[in-house]
């Protein structure tokens, strides 16, 4: 692995650090101060200003290889830049989730009919999408247990079930679903599940409620859903029948790259707001960054950030040249990395700001939720450590002894 960037790369981060920098920090203010006003889930005008202004500067789309030539690699280090401002900059530039995902999902398995009717305008930044898998009633991390219903009934597939912290749909430009559920329950266990596109607005879908996290109501939501004798034409089935756990494998593994990378740019804004507090507080008649306990958090959030930060890369690496099923191992490993590490990384930040640091006075509150919930969003901890553990079993070391 060549450690050296791409010229390509660093020319599109030098382009992304410049709208960073220019534009979205700034924005920020103008985002929270609409939404305090308009409601929590209201679409601050400044996105689109923001969107115009990304697509003159040519970074738009750069998760899909096909429209920006960039290498999951490459992009992973644009991702990074983007979770400097993890709300507004990766919407900013069209690279955000649930979207890239379905926008994969359509790219990859979608009919023609299907890409021009939802993946052109997702591709455009004209609609936001939404990805319905997680149940209330099932363990989620394993999909098999699913229990939403796709029912085949003449030429319409009809849906029954109840879907949780489905992302997105809070913002009402969420105008497509993406849902998953079983089509045969008495296929071999991986051939149960199938995906399906439904609008919002069909007739038989409930929302429910939006639910918060730590308290905090994200701009897109995270909601609950009910699909009563929801029907829509069998044109809708994305792939084939029993196609759905390998589309959902096919859709996570770059995603988990774009989720640790912007893990990673929270992680490096929380240090950098440690590093300017550090310097600039006095306590006790001296600087904090003077205090050696200050300076060992400093130091070990360097180190954990930047081994977590290889970890994602190598990740990419071999996703670019062996596909994500020969890199399995590897993406349940940020998986589980880059959100612990960011979530340390800003609990030290938080400490080093004492009270200010769990207010609404600087990002870090939030950031340590989010990060805290990335820990468990695309599978908990725990099932991707047991996916690292039984690759570890099957392997055989050189030498024991």
């Amino acid at each position: 692995m060549d450690f050296e960037p791409s010229t390509r790369a660093n020319e599109t981060c030098a382009r992304m650090w410049d709208f960073m920098r220019e534009e979205v920090f700034p924005a920020e203010t103008e985002w929270a101060a609409y939404l305090r006003e308009h409601g929590e889930h209201a679409h601050p005008p400044v996105m689109e200003r923001l969107k115009e202004s990304a697509r003159s500067r040519g970074l738009w789309n750069l998760f899909l290889p096909s429209q920006s030539q960039l290498s999951n690699l490459e992009y992973a280090q644009v991702a990074e830049i983007s979770g400097w401002s993890p709300v507004i900059a990766p919407e900013a530039i069209n690279c955000q989730a649930p979207d890239t995902g379905n926008m994969e999902v359509l790219h990859m398995f979608g009919t023609q009919e299907q890409k021009q009717q939802w993946l052109e305008p997702l591709l455009e930044g004209r609609i936001r999408s939404a990805f319905a898998m997680t149940e209330p009633d099932v363990a989620s991390s394993d999909a098999t247990n699913i229990e939403t219903t796709i029912a085949r009934d003449g030429d319409d597939y009809v849906i029954n079930g109840r879907k949780w912290w489905i992302t997105g749909v809070a913002d009402e430009r969420c105008q497509i679903l993406i849902v998953m559920g079983k089509t045969d329950r008495g296929a071999e266990t991986h051939r149960q599940q199938s995906m399906i596109l439904v609008p919002r607005g069909t007739a038989g879908l409930t929302i429910e409620r939006h639910l918060p996290i730590f308290g905090y109501q994200d701009q897109h939501g995270h909601s609950e859903l009910v699909f009563r004798d929801v029907r829509v034409p069998a044109t809708n089935l994305i792939a084939d029948e029993g196609d759905g756990f390998r589309i959902a494998q096919a859709r996570l593994g770059p995603g988990r790259i774009h989720h640790a990378m912007r893990a990673i740019g929270m992680a490096e804004r929380a240090m950098a707001l440690m590093i300017h507090r550090a310097t600039s507080r006095v306590a006790f008649g001296t600087r904090l960054s003077d205090q050696g306990v200050v300076q060992e958090l400093i130091a070990q959030s360097r180190i954990e950030i930047d081994q977590v930060r290889l970890l994602v890369q190598k990740t990419a690496w071999l996703i670019d040249r062996h596909g994500a099923r020969d890199a399995r191992t590897e993406i349940a490993a940020i998986k589980v990395a880059a959100p612990a590490v960011a979530t340390r990384v800003i609990d030290r930040a938080i400490e080093v700001f004492g009270a200010m640091g769990v207010s609404d006075d600087t990002p870090l509150a939030y950031f340590y939720a989010w990060a805290r919930v990335l820990r468990i969003v695309d599978g908990p901890d725990a099932v991707h450590r047991r996916s690292i553990a039984r690759d570890e079993l099957r392997r055989t070391p050189p030498y024991v002894g």
